[in-house]
């Protein structure tokens, strides 16, 4: 009984299918673990060309400003001239085009004979194109350019095969091009980002330096002149001094946000017990506290709580959440400070009855210059910087800050901090000895 078997030629055509197969597969790999536009494109590029045995091929992507194609990577002879002289191609009547709108690929055999040949690239780069096959760049519908191979090798005419080839690559590297730009895309936008935030902080370093000098006279002549002045001119420089001294804690405010994004702000660490700062904290704002009949209490341990930090920063932290406290509880409202030890943190706590945050701004509230209240319509005055700053000396210190509160229930801000001081900190000055 004879056996069928295949004949020389059907099996040498089906090993060369099945290593095309592999090398596509090798290939698709590689394009999804490429994000890097350039090196990208190349990749393409020398699969391509490798794939359908073929001299030079070309890369062509939208350009949506121009509403045309543009060459983005190309092989083959004076290749780099296509992209340094910015060569465009129109989408009507050119093969590219043509390729483009029907999304369908191309089979050029004679390109000098066929009008929509766009024989200027030749020209500009002293390149023969004698034949052309040409796939869409698609993602899904959407085609997002053309990618082209020129003059099969050995004389030989292009095949069934090269096209189902150079699509099943053109699908592929489609894919790995638009998450490649997107990358790009969010790179630049990263980078501008960053250029902003850079000139924020310039623009606040240069504003509160350039508004310290005219400040300090002001302040000085006011005060020299509130103790000359009769008790008619008084209340007048009492405005001007109130004025600006919150000014000048408003430049404070930006000096110190502007440590804390760059890093500057370095801690001079010492011993000192939390609750006799914490008592410090409260005296100074025992006064604004009166003026609206609110009240302050505090509770502490009879033991001293003993930690290792840097003193001025942790009051500014405190006082800071404390005022903020303070601005936005009502008149003959309460205000309780509360200090303890929680194993191997120190932990202080501001607790008020005002109006309460809502739960989607509990995190936010924490961020520079965000305010829970619109800022047409607020009723409280600031930068929106107290809490910021407070997070920002307190993380400092490898500490936590956080906040609880409900609706008409008033907030609870708490933050922890390692009594035995930072476990590692890049700016640390040790007063320890």
């Amino acid at each position: 009984m004879a056996k069928d078997t295949l004949a020389p030629t059907h099996t040498g055509e089906l090993r060369a299918s099945i290593s095309r197969l592999t090398r596509i597969l090798e290939i698709s790999q590689a394009l999804t673990s490429t994000l890097e536009l350039e090196s990208l494109l190349q990749q393409i590029l020398q699969a391509a060309t490798e794939l359908t045995e073929t001299e030079a091929a070309s890369i062509m992507l939208y350009d949506k400003r121009a509403s045309d194609l543009r060459f983005v990577a190309a092989t083959g002879r004076n290749s780099q001239e296509l992209g340094r002289q910015n060569i465009h191609v129109p989408i009507e009547g050119s093969i590219a085009g043509t390729i483009f709108k029907t999304r369908q690929p191309m089979l050029i055999e004679q390109a000098d004979a066929d009008p929509r040949h766009y024989n200027q690239v030749d020209e500009k780069i002293d390149f023969d194109t004698r034949s052309i096959l040409g796939v869409p760049l698609r993602i899904k519908e959407r085609a997002i350019g053309v990618v082209e191979v020129l003059n099969k090798l050995k004389g030989t005419a292009f095949s069934s095969e090269d096209i189902q080839v150079l699509s099943t690559l053109a699908a592929h590297a489609a894919v790995a091009i638009e998450n490649a730009q997107l990358v790009n895309a969010l790179q630049r936008a990263y980078k501008k980002l960053n250029e902003l935030d850079q000139l924020k902080s310039d623009f606040i370093a240069i504003a509160s330096h350039e508004l310290r000098t005219p400040l300090g006279l002001i302040l000085g002549y006011a005060s020299m002149l509130k103790d000359e002045a009769g008790d008619q001119a008084d209340e007048k420089l009492e405005a001007v001094l109130n004025s600006a001294l919150r000014l000048r804690s408003l430049i404070e405010d930006m000096v110190n946000l502007r440590y804390v994004q760059t890093g500057e702000a370095a801690l001079e660490l010492s011993q000192f017990d939390l609750r006799d700062l914490a008592q410090i904290c409260c005296d100074e704002c025992e006064s604004l506290a009166s003026t609206r009949e609110q009240s302050i209490t505090y509770n502490a341990p009879s033991e001293p709580l003993l930690i290792q930090a840097d003193r001025s920063k942790v009051a500014l932290a405190l006082t800071n959440i404390m005022t903020n406290a303070l601005k936005f509880t009502p008149n003959n409202g309460r205000i309780q400070v509360s200090i303890n030890k929680h194993e191997n943190e120190a932990w202080a706590t501001i607790t008020d009855t005002g109006p309460g945050i809502p739960a989607k701004d509990l995190e936010r509230i924490f961020e520079q210059f965000y305010q829970v209240e619109p800022h047409m319509t607020r009723k409280h005055g600031g930068m929106g910087l107290g809490l910021s700053i407070a997070r920002g000396m307190i993380e400092l210190h490898g500490g936590r800050i956080w906040v609880e509160s409900e609706i008409g229930q008033g907030s609870r801000f708490t933050f922890a901090l390692p009594v035995d001081g930072p476990s590692s900190t890049p700016n640390v000055k040790d007063d320890k000895s």
